[in-house]
């Protein structure tokens, strides 16, 4: 319901990010800025397109002053021709735009605290943008948290909610795995030490507002292959389309610059090379969307070409917290006997496991309750049980030999061998074996165990469709591991993991040719986050764990590296199905205008005019306002993405040609068909 919950939301917060008036109006005006030939020199593709808009521009204005006969028609293709660069710069600032708009929020939650600074053993207040590494600050309930840091003293409870935007507190503590604090967010009970970890200008905030509001982002390796392919289409038709006026000549009749110019804008790859910064620039927006920073747009892009994930157990394939399962009695005991028993012992049990102890007995019937008289003996790592005394009655539960050594056992081969045999088998099954027993005599078993989250095992099914192969990290043993990876349907484990065999087993599959995506959030985890292609840090993680990572959750939800790789693949995905559309575009393009263009001097050509279009004019102006047009109309989809399904390589090339090949064919044949009859109604041509 959660997870629901949070994919609605997200969805909701993406429809109105693209009818945001306050990201459009900027947009609007910052596509003309772009228009300077500095910035569209960096795009092959439009900077053509520009350099071919300033020649008909000239054109036009001469033709104005010796009153060309042509100089409507002339003067449209102009317009349109601007109207595609425009169009192509809007959709990267309204993409840059969404960033921006992310980062104006974060820097509202950015804000110049006063900090209480340990010197000496004393406390001076100084602006936190004093504080440097290293410096101790004292932070209370309701104070801002002035810089990154480390609690090195004490435990609070912490409102992230300015930089996650989720409402509920969440503890932070020295001395563990979750002891790291973030700028800008709110103690909200107790007292801590913080140890600052960043200097002003390197906190974690001034890195996020700085990746999302940057426009000059590096591009990825997929992305600077497709430029260079795009740049060599360009020349091979710009090749194609300078040979046609000497054979406009030889058939008799000749094509004018403007008409030139405009076939090439239509035939290059404008629409793709419109939309190809903007999809990179969606797709970190989408993460950003989801509550996780991209260090950089080729983490983005490594997520889609993931081809093994390495999950950690605990927190992500299974709730982390062992439950109790079933109650099991020993030779001579009845079934109410234990679960009577069970829940006497756990009742002050406030630990997980108690607490589950409590509820299946609950469920058998039980309602017992801590009555006055009742001595309570909690949990010790030295005894490693816990229990009560009352009315002459010693009840204990806890580790089997501890348990069996209570009862005057020394072993537990000693016990009843129907107890022995249940209390392996337990084991063997993955479970934890939790002994009861009262006055010395063993009542029973409790079996617990970790709980496989509930559809997590469609969900691998569904990685497996896309190729990915799921491997379980864990510290259980291997036969425990090896039972709940069966459940849980992953490919692979890895039981007893330490950082060492983590690491190893990376750069393992990395030597097989794999690229290795995988969460964490401890120190011990950095050594593998660093060395692993995607590597997702949580923001409640260490230090040193953030800094290892390429990629951090502000939600700290390891489930979501899940989301992740398949916002990177929606993101490929996207790039690949515009670019067969906009290939296919000009294919069919190309066979719609030429047999326009020449058959008034070559009369055979007409059978080739299959869309019947007025006249060359009409043609060569319908299919410049249909690429302008086409890429107004898939700006949405680039930055929203294509619907992203868990289908196989071959199945989705399928469905990319079916789908965006063919429809890229067919489009233009419609489209231009339809201006044409436009135009020539209105007497545009």
């Amino acid at each position: 319901m959660e997870e629901k919950t949070r994919s609605e939301n997200y969805r909701r917060r993406r429809r109105s990010s693209l009818l945001d008036r306050q990201i459009m109006m900027p947009a609007l005006v910052e596509s003309v800025t772009k228009l300077d030939p500095r910035w569209q020199a960096r795009n092959p593709v439009m900077f053509v397109v520009e350099v071919g808009s300033v020649i008909t521009t000239i054109i036009f204005i001469g033709g104005l002053f010796r009153g060309a006969a042509d100089s409507l028609f002339v003067g449209q293709i102009t317009l349109w021709l601007w109207f595609t660069l425009i169009f192509a710069n809007f959709a990267e600032a309204l993409a840059e735009g969404r960033g921006k708009a992310q980062a104006a929020s974060l820097r509202r939650a950015r804000t110049d605290t006063m900090a209480r600074r340990l010197v000496g053993g004393k406390e001076e207040r100084v602006p936190s943008s004093q504080l440097r590494k290293g410096d101790i600050v004292v932070i209370e309930a309701g104070d801002l948290v002035p810089s990154d840091g480390t609690i090195t003293e004490g435990i609070a409870s912490v409102d992230e909610s300015a930089i996650t935007g989720e409402s509920a507190p969440v503890i932070r503590e020295a001395g563990g795995d979750r002891s790291a604090v973030t700028g800008g967010t709110r103690v909200l009970s107790d007292r801590i030490l913080v140890e600052v970890t960043a200097n002003p200008g390197e906190t974690f905030l001034d890195r996020m507002i700085h990746l999302v509001e940057s426009a000059s982002r590096r591009k990825t390796p997929n992305e600077i292959a497709l430029n260079i392919l795009l740049a060599a289409l360009t020349i091979i038709f710009m090749i194609a389309v300078v040979t046609l006026q000497p054979f406009a000549i030889y058939a008799g009749t000749s094509v004018t610059i403007t008409v030139l110019i405009a076939l090439l804008v239509c035939l290059i790859p404008t629409t793709i090379g419109a939309l190809l910064s903007a999809i990179g620039i969606a797709g970190i927006d989408r993460l950003l969307q989801r509550n996780v920073i991209a260090l950089s747009g080729r983490a983005v892009e490594a997520a889609g070409d993931v081809d093994t994930l390495l999950l950690d157990k605990t927190g992500t394939i299974t709730y982390g917290n062992r439950q109790a399962t079933e109650f099991i009695p020993a030779p001579g005991i009845t079934m109410d006997k234990l679960v009577e028993t069970a829940e006497l012992a756990s009742l002050a049990d406030e630990t997980p496991e108690g607490r589950s102890i409590v509820n299946l007995a609950h469920r058998f019937g039980a309602n017992g309750k801590q009555q006055a008289g009742m001595t309570f003996i909690p949990f010790s790592a030295n005894t490693r049980m816990s229990g009560v005394d009352f009315d002459g009655r010693s009840i204990r539960k806890g580790a089997v030999d501890a348990i069996s050594s209570w009862c005057g056992c020394p072993t537990p081969k000693q016990l009843p061998e129907a107890v022995q045999e249940r209390v392996e088998t337990i084991a063997r099954a993955g479970g934890t074996p939790l002994m009861v027993a009262e006055n010395n005599l063993v009542m029973g078993t409790i079996q617990l165990k970790d709980i496989v989250k509930p559809g997590i095992a469609e969900r691998f099914a569904e990685l497996r469709k896309m190729g990915l192969r799921t491997v379980m990290v864990t510290g259980d043993n291997r036969l425990t591991a090896a039972t709940i990876a069966k459940e849980a349907g992953v490919d692979d484990f890895l039981a007893e993991a330490i950082p060492e065999r983590k690491l190893e087993l990376i750069r393992k599959e990395q030597a097989d040719g794999r690229m290795v995506a995988m969460t964490g959030d401890g120190t011990n985890d950095a050594p593998a986050l660093a060395q692993a292609d995607v590597a997702v840090a949580m923001q409640s993680g260490t230090q040193a764990a953030k800094e290892a990572g390429n990629l951090i959750d502000l939600d700290s939800d390891p489930t979501k590296l899940i989301e992740i790789v398949e916002a990177g693949k929606q993101m490929l995905i996207t790039r690949g199905a515009l670019t067969t559309f906009s290939i296919a575009n000009d294919v069919a393009k190309y066979f719609a205008i030429i047999p326009a263009m020449f058959f008034v001097a070559l009369p055979e050509l007409g059978a080739l005019n299959v869309m019947r279009l007025t006249n060359p004019s009409s043609a060569v102006l319908s299919a410049v306002i249909f690429n302008a047009l086409i890429i107004v109309a898939l700006i949405p989809l680039a930055l929203r993405g294509v619907r992203y399904r868990p289908i196989g390589a071959a199945a989705l090339l399928r469905r990319n040609l079916l789908l965006w090949g063919v429809g890229g064919i067919i489009a233009p044949f419609v489209g231009i068909k339809l201006i044409d009859i436009i135009i020539t109604a209105v007497h545009l041509a």
